[in-house]
């Protein structure tokens, strides 16, 4: 194995050259600054991969990312792809599928000194990725939506106990880094069979994590929990539509979706990606706030460092957010934020915040 670091970047649509270009660029000059040998490639995801290779997901893409450490994927518009790609997996389910990226784990954030619904929101949604009630992910083959008549829609919902074990195991092993706290989200006083399972194997889990205070909420009543007080929580669980949409709003409750970063790994693998769309609306305009992007990269070397045990991964990281929040506080945002910086000026900030530090 070669002990150069071997990343890959796939820019996506809308808004996804300029703020994953945005990102790489910041890594750069962090793995510059810890001296960490790198090699980058770039590779067609979304539209540009439709129309040249007819995939909205190549194979080749694919072979690529079998054998780099760790990719960051921009966000794709497929819903103004062409048919039969519209009616297919999107880009972001279908490499997740393809390389069983079950663990979804969306921090939301609130940076100090702006305005948020929630100021003081410290907390992470851990979404199982695989099954659920997105019926596109939780079969083998097909989409998990089928319509006996014209008028009849159907779609299955998945919950296994292996599944949510492994994802329960995620969220401790997360909790115990953080406040110890442990949420459980589900909807088992209507979806006995589905969400009580996971609800129950969760509380198994809990056993293991003696340390870890845990609770449970249905869904309902956990957006109105989130909405009064969501600086009380810490690590919250659930299953992946749930999950999808909870992360939207704590990301909005901390201040923006454009602050809203992921990753998304497997016990071997990872993809940064943003928690938020493509915004085909302001592609172009150097609107976009990259810091969700930028998150996301950080998050992605995080999980490297403690793969391949190297600490000076984790100080790359920790130098993005550190720098990210720097930049924040002494006044540069995006007009999401409130500033004025445009999405180049705001990447460059933090660039030359990161290589003026000792």
């Amino acid at each position: 194995m070669s002990s150069t670091l071997q990343l890959a970047f796939l820019l996506g649509d809308g808004i996804g050259p300029e703020i994953v270009s945005a990102a790489v660029e910041v890594a750069k000059a962090a793995l510059q600054m810890e001296t960490i040998e790198t090699e980058w490639q770039e590779l067609p995801v979304g539209q540009i991969a439709i129309d040249e290779f007819g995939q909205a997901v190549p194979n080749q893409t694919l072979d690529v990312l079998e054998q780099v450490d760790g990719w960051i994927l921009g966000p794709h518009d497929s819903a103004s792809y062409p048919e039969p790609y519209l009616s297919q997996l999107n880009p972001s389910g279908s490499i997740r599928k393809h390389f069983d990226l079950f663990a979804n784990i969306r921090p939301a954030k609130h940076f100090p000194e702006t305005e948020a619904l929630c100021p003081g929101t410290d907390l992470v949604i851990v979404r199982e990725n695989t099954e659920g009630f997105y019926a596109d992910r939780n079969t083998h083959q097909g989409t998990g939506e089928f319509m006996p008549t014209p008028d009849v829609a159907i779609a299955m919902g998945i919950i296994t106990r292996q599944a949510v074990e492994r994802i329960a195991h995620v969220g401790f092993q997360l909790a115990m880094q953080r406040r110890k706290k442990l949420t459980v989200v589900h909807k088992a006083n209507v979806l006995k069979l589905t969400t009580g399972l996971f609800r129950d194997v969760c509380y198994e889990i809990a056993a293991l994590y003696p340390e870890v205070t845990v609770d449970d909420f249905h869904i309902d009543a956990v957006t109105v929990h989130l909405l009064r007080r969501a600086p009380e929580f810490d690590v919250l669980v659930t299953e992946n539509m749930f999950g999808d949409i909870l992360s939207d709003m704590t990301g909005q409750l901390a201040g923006s979706l454009g602050i809203a970063p992921s990753i998304n790994a497997s016990a071997n693998r990872a993809m940064a990606q943003a928690a938020h769309g493509s915004a085909p609306d302001i592609a172009g305009q150097g609107l976009a706030n990259p810091i969700a992007m930028m998150l996301s990269t950080a998050m992605l070397l995080e999980w490297l460092s403690e793969q391949k045990q190297n600490p000076a991964l984790l100080r790359a990281a920790n130098l993005i957010t550190e720098s990210i929040t720097q930049v924040v506080s002494a006044g540069t945002s995006t007009p999401d934020m409130g500033g004025s910086a445009s999405t180049t000026e705001f990447a460059s900030a933090v660039v030359s915040m990161i290589l003026t530090k000792p």
